[in-house]
């Protein structure tokens, strides 16, 4: 018997929340599309998922016992024995080191499954972890809610044991059947992580696989949860470096007019995903400008704290330290994307204790850097005066923007005492979509306004680090944007001396 949906998404209406989705007529001025652009909005759950800014990967399997990357599939269950699994432990770690949710790799290439799947025998059933009666994924669901945590599932889409894998209509049915089991026995699932892997299966044949169905089924079952990366709502960067563009949209083209299967080589974009993932430029005007519809389609941007995705001793040493660490916060989250920060726990179902203290050390630096706006207690004037306290409430529901059609704005802020500062973190309030498209930081030497920092795009944050000045005036340059600017929050700081000292 085969669960779930079967009817294919019929329209982007179905997929895609309203505001969420433009299409464009046919021969639509430049000026209709930027407006069009500037007014396309993340849904509920993107914004959510945005707003988390930082989620983490459990990498946990069979390669953790093999100390491989990718099992091909012929393991047996018998090495699968963590004796001390602790999921408490895993979320708490995350949960230190500011992750707001993690995703479990329920089922990886290997096809090896994290729990009691009926749909196969190549689970942890057959394991001796528990006497076979154990369930990792369940676990970390009940750590994850009873912490307070999101909670996701990756699912590989490829499967190197599975005989079904290469038959696509069973193998689709078989894939529904598993997504089934982990979207109504876990409770709330917020993200549901899909790769484009697809290699040859036990059988030598390749998939294809069924992403349409697959989309209704999380759609129906799990309503509020965002798919990734090979999916409708989140998209890849394009790079495993944990590095995102300097220039990032959440707008792209998209030609989803319909939903497509995934074809069959790996890695390659489903209709409505940008088709070259490593351009250093997804939404710029010039991309934009000749689109069939329009989408907003934000960045994840995944690392892993280690050189590999899953546990290896080799590599206890080569834990990245809290300074790369808030390096690549500040050039993912800071570059208008969530970050995606992976924490393999060991074969005896713990995460190691150099995991555990550079993610303390990054958390520290982090809230050490970000506890005190110097611009707090400054005199705002510019455009749109009456709505400057937004800029310093610290509420991103508040935000300010220019008056009648201003697209170019300076906002000028004199502190209350003169304050050395090298970071500068801004806020677009995407509710009402996302507009800027260059701006210049400057402050005040003497009678000469001197370029601390120039930068594009801002989204939901933007964070630029420069060599530190001293100044009690400064100014803000709004150089382009698409319709009315609006900012949601604007701050100067200090790095922390632990992060500062390590350029």
């Amino acid at each position: 018997m085969v669960s779930g949906l079967t009817a294919p998404l019929a329209s982007p209406a179905q997929l895609y929340a309203p505001g969420s989705y433009a299409a464009l007529p046919a021969g639509s001025s430049p000026a209709a599309v930027v407006a069009k652009a500037a007014h396309v909005v993340p849904s509920p759950r993107q914004l959510r998922w945005q707003q988390l800014e930082l989620t983490g990967f459990l990498h946990f399997g069979m390669n953790t016992f093999t100390n491989k990357e990718w099992g091909d599939g012929t393991e047996s269950p018998a090495l699968f024995n963590p004796t001390a699994l602790d999921a408490g432990q895993w979320v708490r770690t995350c949960k230190a080191g500011g992750i707001k949710q993690v995703i479990i790799t329920a089922k990886h290439h290997d096809g090896f499954c994290l729990w009691p799947s009926q749909y196969t025998e190549h689970s942890v059933k057959n394991s001796p972890w528990q006497g076979g009666k154990g369930d990792v994924v369940r676990e970390v669901a009940n750590a994850c809610h009873a912490q307070g945590m999101g909670f996701g599932v990756y699912l590989s889409p490829w499967d190197r044991h599975s005989p079904f894998f290469g038959d696509s209509a069973k193998y689709n049915n078989y894939f529904v059947n598993q997504l089934t089991e982990l979207l109504t026995n876990y409770g709330r699932v917020d993200e549901v992580w899909f790769d484009g892997a697809n290699g040859e299966g036990p059988t030598g044949r390749k998939q294809v696989y069924d992403f349409t169905r697959w989309y209704a089924l999380i759609r129906k079952l799990q309503p509020t949860a965002v798919i990734a990366v090979m999916g409708p709502d989140v998209r890849w960067v394009g790079t495993e470096s944990g590095y995102g563009r300097p220039t990032e949209w959440s707008v792209v083209p998209t030609e989803a007019q319909r939903q497509a299967n995934v074809a069959a080589n790996s890695q390659k974009e489903v209709a409505f995903a940008p088709k070259n993932m490593m351009e250093d430029d997804l939404g710029s005007r010039v991309k934009i400008r000749n689109a069939a519809a329009l989408v907003w389609y934000p960045a994840e941007i995944d690392v892993s704290i280690r050189p590999g995705w899953f546990y290896h001793p080799a590599e206890d040493g080569k834990v990245k330290t809290p300074a790369q660490l808030f390096d690549i916060y500040t050039s993912s989250v800071g570059r208008n994307g969530v970050l995606l920060l992976n924490i393999p726990p060991a074969k005896t179902g713990l995460i190691a204790p150099a995991d555990i203290a550079n993610l303390k050390g990054f958390s520290k630096a982090l809230a050490d850097t970000y506890a005190t706006n110097l611009l707090s207690g400054s005199t705002v004037s510019g455009l749109g005066t009456t709505q400057t306290a937004a800029l310093l409430d610290t509420k991103y529901s508040t935000y300010w923007t220019t008056p009648g059609r201003d697209t170019t704005a300076t906002l000028s802020f004199a502190l209350p005492k003169p304050q050395r500062f090298d970071m500068l973190q801004l806020q677009e309030n995407i509710t009402l979509g996302q507009r800027i498209e260059s701006f210049v930081l400057e402050y005040k030497s003497g009678d000469e306004w001197k370029t601390a920092a120039t930068g594009t795009t801002v989204g939901y944050k933007r964070m630029l680090k420069f060599e530190p000045v001293q100044a009690q005036q400064v100014r803000l340059r709004l150089t382009s944007s698409r319709l009315n600017p609006t900012l949601a929050a604007i701050g100067l700081y200090k790095q922390a001396p632990a992060v500062a000292s390590s350029k």
